[in-house]
């Protein structure tokens, strides 16, 4: 028995994704006149069918993209959200939003739902542990994914892979804290093991070991509170440490109040430096300097490389960097006088 082409066929044969020929069988305004006239011809040519019937099960979720995210309680991965789903919108698409709380079982139903229900394809920030309960499934539902920020699922060619220059971020912070006169740098946040913990303290580690200092790593959760205590434990165990570069600006600002709680003060007393360059950094005092991380022409980016992909089936590269670079304001280079 000769098997029918499928929807799949069509899609290989064209060389675009599974969604793009779903959006041509739609009559979607979304795909350009040259990708639509190819996959229809594709259609022709190998004698596809539309199961016009099949199909009308599935159209009312033509054009949701579904975006898991692993902390929207941070600022920054609030405004990544943010940025994403507004590009999306300016291009016609409804954007359906699933926040993991940093746990893999709930990223894994959150994927799966969203699955369930249609998305023509995914964004996702993922949480660590247990890869394969949502990237398995995600593999097999056959759609666009673009995983972003954090690198959890190991096979980039089908689950390409976009984040910052983390490395150079903490490399530069290191050396600006050197030319402001630190003689001692801490790496401070982050827990142990996890991938985005070793490139932003990657940079910091070589400049250290360049010096010939002795790095001071407190890691731990990626929150104001466990500044606030990391700032107290460098006092009373580290005090020859004379500055910090944090992992993200939430324990910066944490550190900061807790110095305030000794009666010290960040740009007088302690040289520190945030990483991402969320709004807050600015509007502290002493202002905080930070890495940036331009997160919301990011995630505009994102929207942009992950419809390219649906839509014309141009595939993104296995990983991308985008750029950062040290936004420096009092709490390195000093309070004036």
């Amino acid at each position: 028995m000769i098997k029918r082409p499928t929807i799949i066929d069509v899609a290989e044969v064209a060389g675009v994704s599974k969604s793009t020929v779903s959006l041509v069988l739609q009559d979607s305004p979304l795909v350009k006149d040259e990708t639509r006239a190819k996959v229809r011809q594709t259609m022709l040519d190998i004698g596809y069918v539309y199961n016009r019937a099949a199909a009308n099960l599935r159209s009312s979720n033509v054009g949701l993209i579904g975006l898991v995210i692993n902390d929207l309680r941070n600022p920054f991965f609030t405004e990544f959200a943010t940025s994403v789903q507004m590009a999306l919108l300016a291009r016609g698409y409804a954007t359906v939003i699933g926040n993991t709380d940093e746990d893999p079982q709930i990223q894994a139903q959150v994927v799966g739902s969203m699955v369930e229900h249609g998305v023509s394809a995914l964004v996702i920030s993922p949480t660590y542990g247990d890869a394969e309960a949502t990237f398995g499934p995600l593999a097999r539902a056959g759609i666009p994914v673009l995983q972003v920020l954090r690198h959890v699922g190991q096979d980039t060619e089908t689950f390409p892979f976009a984040s910052f220059d983390y490395a150079k971020g903490g490399r530069e912070a290191a050396l600006h804290l050197l030319q402001m006169g630190a003689r001692r740098i801490a790496f401070v946040g982050g827990l142990e093991g996890r991938a985005i913990t070793a490139e932003r303290m990657s940079g910091y580690l070589e400049v250290v070991a360049g010096q010939g200092l002795q790095p001071v790593v407190l890691q731990g959760r990626s929150t104001r509170a466990f500044g606030h205590e990391a700032a107290l434990t460098l006092m009373r165990d580290h005090p020859g440490v004379d500055a910090a570069i944090c992992f993200n600006d939430l324990v910066a600002l944490g550190m900061m109040s807790g110095f305030a709680a000794r009666g010290r003060q960040a740009g007088r007393d302690f040289r520190l430096v945030g990483f991402d360059d969320i709004e807050d950094c600015a509007m502290v005092y002493p202002q905080l300097s930070s890495v940036r991380c331009n997160i919301a022409g990011f995630g505009q980016q994102a929207a942009e490389t992950l419809l390219g992909w649906l839509e014309d089936g141009v595939h993104p590269p296995p990983e991308t960097r985008a750029p950062v670079e040290l936004v420096a304001r009092a709490s390195s280079r000093g309070i004036p006088a």
